[in-house]
Parts: structure tokens; sequence; C-alpha cells
């Protein structure tokens, strides 16, 4: 057994620093339990553990021994202290194992009465929340990350989007890139080149693994709970989806999340966002992305990933979603904030070096592939514009095509400015991709105006088409967005009549169901605005659960101050 526990890297936030009355406060919302020492309180891979409140003895976090390597301590809590780390609020399977080193009294806590505690208790709930926070931020830098690891080659699409989904649900996890032509590295593994990517959770081997085995296993991926129907469904955990869930779940509402692949839309790929209000210094959108996550999870929003669904259907008594799986869910009403799918362009052998060269991002995931490198940037919006400068940051010389004469006719001004006066940057006007080449990963790309030029990676950002498709009852505009409100066309108002109102703000051609972000047809496509629907969306949700004229009103009571 290894004792790490004194070790900077690896050390948890022991005791908290929790007033009398608050601890008293917390004690209360448990009935107290006497442990003998050796015994575990919770297990690594245990779903919907508690959090344990430490009364008197000593518990240690033990990350339990792998094939590979022995039992590890990473801590020892004494009293006054509780265990658990973030997991205990998004509803995560636990990361380690609790066990009594002394004998003495502890208190479980449950889940639900812990988001309790974060919802009506501001002072507590804010001292909980920075604990598990910290502690996630701990247990990265340790042992603890190998309970989580990822196997697979460098230009693997596969592992490139396990590795995403990790990143994206912020997981404490481990990869391991295996060498070209180097599988002897996994001799006496069991892993086979076939197997590849593959996963270890808790030292147990997936073999071909996909963010949804790996979200079932952890306990992310869609689970029923025995609450009846919720008050607000979000599709799609972009910025306009989480800002409406935040904003839903402090008001009282029940709200869940459901994202296809992970929070995060478009925003988390976005290498920086330098126009957003409260970041003079610019903000990465994967830290806007898992800022906004972790906020939705301390009020209580569910976050589901992978969940793709597929109908959307009205019921007399709310709305019925039908997952990809055959998973029903049902809920009062709904926000479609599902954004919208890259585009890609029509050059032969596109499809060969997707994912071996082929980024529809510019992000540090992206970045750490291709350092150094010269690569081509495509497009002439912001996005393409921001990340030819994080691509430059990284030593890249970037080739940006834009197919139009003017670059600043899509992009903001700063931005313009910034990338003519990098030097790394070579800008391209009227010109468009014509070729790729390369063998098992991208070596160059063909510009029409410029001819060959060497490229590690090509990053594409020509605009995406809005992920509608599953919504075909809606009315839509004839390139696929939603139309909401007063751009609802006159024919699809009849169904209006026996309500006895018009479509509120952000309200589709179907009652009760709401459109936001970059789906919706007017919508600005930058990720304040996305914000800005997302928050205002809620102002009419609130107004359909309250309408007397809804059958939802028969089933809706006072929503002021309820908990979810």
């Amino acid at each position: 057994m290894t004792d790490v526990s004194e070790h900077p890297a690896n050390r948890t936030s022991d005791v908290p620093s929790l007033s009398d009355s608050q601890w008293e406060r917390l004690l209360a919302l448990a009935a107290p339990t006497d442990v003998n020492a050796g015994d575990y309180v919770f297990r690594a891979g245990d779903l919907n553990y508690p959090m344990i409140l430490v009364e008197s003895g000593a518990l240690e976090m033990v990350r339990d021994p792998l094939w590979w390597d022995e039992e590890t301590v990473l801590s020892t809590l004494g009293p006054r202290s509780f265990a658990g780390e973030l997991g205990l609020l998004n509803g995560q399977s636990a990361l380690l194992s609790a066990r009594m080193k002394e004998s003495g009294r502890i208190r479980r806590l449950a889940r639900e009465d812990l988001r309790l505690v974060m919802n009506q208790d501001d002072d507590l709930g804010g001292i909980v929340l920075h604990t598990l926070w910290e502690r996630r931020e701990a247990l990265r830098r340790g042992p603890a990350a190998m309970t989580l690891k990822f196997i697979g080659t460098e230009a693997s699409s596969e592992l490139l989007a396990l590795r995403r989904f990790a990143e994206r649900l912020d997981l404490i996890h481990t990869v391991f890139v295996v060498p070209p032509d180097g599988m002897g590295a996994l001799d006496g593994h069991g892993i086979a080149a076939n197997d590849l990517p593959a996963a270890l959770i808790q030292g147990k081997l997936i073999r071909r693994a996909t963010p949804g085995t790996i979200a079932e296993r952890l306990g992310l991926s869609y689970q029923p709970h025995q609450e009846g129907a919720t008050d607000l469904l979000v599709v799609g955990g972009g910025p306009a989806g989480l800002a409406a869930a935040i904003y839903a779940a402090s008001e009282g509402l029940s709200t869940v999340v459901l994202d296809a692949v992970a929070p995060g839309g478009q925003a988390a790929s976005t290498s920086r966002i330098e126009n957003f209000l409260g970041f003079p210094f610019g903000v990465a959108g994967g830290d806007l992305i898992r800022q906004a996550t972790l906020q939705a999870i301390k009020f209580g929003v569910r976050i589901w990933a992978p969940c793709d669904a597929v109908s959307l259907e009205t019921m007399n008594d709310g709305l019925k979603l039908t997952l990809g799986d055959g998973a029903t869910l049902h809920t009062r009403t709904a926000l479609i904030t599902s954004g919208a799918a890259y585009r890609s362009l029509g050059v032969q052998g596109w499809e060969d070096f997707e994912g071996r060269g082929i980024y529809y991002a510019a992000t540090s995931l992206e970045a750490r592939q291709v350092a150094g490198h010269p690569v081509v940037v495509v497009g002439g919006a912001n996005s393409a514009g921001q990340g030819a400068l994080y691509l430059a940051s990284h030593g890249c010389q970037v080739h940006l095509v834009v197919r139009g004469r003017d670059i600043g006719a899509r992009m903001s001004s700063y931005l313009v400015d910034r990338l003519r006066e990098n030097s790394r940057i070579h800008i391209h006007t009227e010109s468009n991709i014509i070729g790729l080449e390369g063998g098992s990963a991208l070596e160059s790309v063909r510009i029409d105006t410029a001819g060959p030029v060497e490229a590690r990676g090509l990053f594409c950002f020509i605009g995406a088409d809005p992920a509608s498709a599953w919504l075909p009852t809606l009315d839509r505009d004839t390139a696929g967005f939603i139309r909401t409100g007063t751009d609802i066309a006159l024919q699809s108002l009849d169904q209006w009549q026996p309500l006895g109102r018009e479509p509120m703000p952000f309200e589709t051609s179907t009652p009760r169901v709401f459109a936001a972000g970059d789906v919706r047809h007017g919508s600005m496509k930058r990720v304040a605005a996305a914000v800005g629907e997302g928050s205002s969306a809620v102002a009419s949700v609130h107004r359909a659960l309250s309408d007397p004229a809804s059958p939802l009103a028969r089933t809706t009571q006072s929503l002021a101050g309820r908990t979810t």
C-alpha cells in the first residue's frame, strides 16, 4: 500500500472552514451511524453514493488497487470534515473508496439533501461547492487520474472524441498514446490493435470504447428518475442551453439538460473569445463552458450526455422526448438549443483525413497535435480568425483561406487587424481549397491561388447547418433554422386559437416548445447573444407554465420557492 496523503499534488481540502452553525445544519440532515475501523462507507464505482460527514474517528480516501499498481491512500479526513468531490453533484459514480481508519461516528448525507443545501443556503453551499471543486482539481494531478485511462493512436479520431468528451465533462483521466508502429508497448496487457481505442475504468478494460460506453459506466448517461415530469427539458448543452438551465434552476424549476456529445457546443471549440462581457483579456471557450457547467450543477441541473434526441411529441399533460436508444423523458416545457453541425468542404479525400489532420475546432486539444507545424485555416468569420491567431500563438505558420474578397465582411475589425499584423499568418482572399494530400495523416493542402502548401492540420470554420432535422413538425425557414415568436408562418398559428394567445418570445410553432441560440431563425450566432437568448427564454417558459389556459396549469403548483 502506498500512502501519498502528504504529497502536495495529491492532498485534498481535508477540513473545510465551516462555522459551528453551518456544521450543525449539515448534521441535521442525516442520521448518525457508528462505523468500525476497516469498514468501507462507499466504494469506487458506486452509483448515487452519499456525502459522508465525519463526526468522530478518521476516514481515509483510497485509490483502489489496479492490476498494475497497488492501493494508494490519498488523504485522511478527521472530525468536522466530509468526504466527496465534484462527482457528488453531477451524478458521476464514486472515483475513490472511503474506508474508516479509526472507529467513529459518521452521517450519510444523500445527494438530494446535498442539492437542497446548495439551493437554499448560499454561504454553506458556496463553501461546499468550492471544497468539492478544489478536491477535483487536486485529484487531477495525482494517482486518482489512473482510475480512468484512455489508450489509442495519435491519429485516431475515436481517441480524439473520447478525450474531447472527458475534457468537456471535466473528468479526471489520463491518456496513453500508442507510438507509431508501437503496439509492442501494450504487450502483456491483452490489448490488440483492433481493440483501440480502449479505456480502463478502475482497472477494468473496455475495448473499442466510445463516449457512450464511458458515460454509461460512470453513471453519466441518462437514467430515469422517479420525480415525474420535469419543468424544463433543455436539448443542447451549449451557451444558450446552459444559460437557460442556470436561470431556470435558480428560479425553482426542475431542469434537465441533454446533449448529443457533451456540454459546450461550438463555444467549447473556440480557442479564445475576446468580446465576451466581463473578460477584458478574453476567455477560452472551454473554460467558459466548464464554469457554466459547474454553475448549473450547483443549482441542481441534471446534465446527461451523450444523449441523442430523435423526436418530440405533444401529450395531454405536457411533452414526451424520445432518445435514440428508445428511452423517453416527460416534461412540461422544452427548450431547443441544439445548435448547428459543422459543414465540410466537398474536396476529394475529405472523409479520409477527418480526425487525421482535419479539425473543426482550435482548442488546446487540437493545438497539441500541430504545435510548431504549418496549418491551414479556412473560413471568413470570427471563429476562423480566432482559430488562426490561437494556432499562430502555438508556433504554427498559418495559411488563412477566405473565399470572399474582403476579410472584414464577416469578421470583427479587431480580429482583422490582429491577423494582418501577425507575421505567422498568411491571408489568402478569393481562394479555395481544391486538394488534400498525405498518407496515414494529412501532409499538404492545395489552395487554388497558391498551389500546394505544407500542412499538418486543416481547420475548417465554414459555418454549420442547424441541428433541427429531428423536429420536422416545427415551422422552420428554408435553411432549417427554427422560427419563433412573431416569425412563425401564418398557417402555423391556427393551433394557438384554443389557447387564446399568440406564441410568446422564443416559442416555436408548437406550444410550450421554445428555441434559442444558433438553431433559432434570426439569432446572431454569437456566444454572448446565445447566453442572452437562453436566459430570456426562461421568462417565456415561466409564462407557459402559469398560463391558465394550458393543461400544465392544472399539474403545476406554485413554482415560487420550489427546489430541484
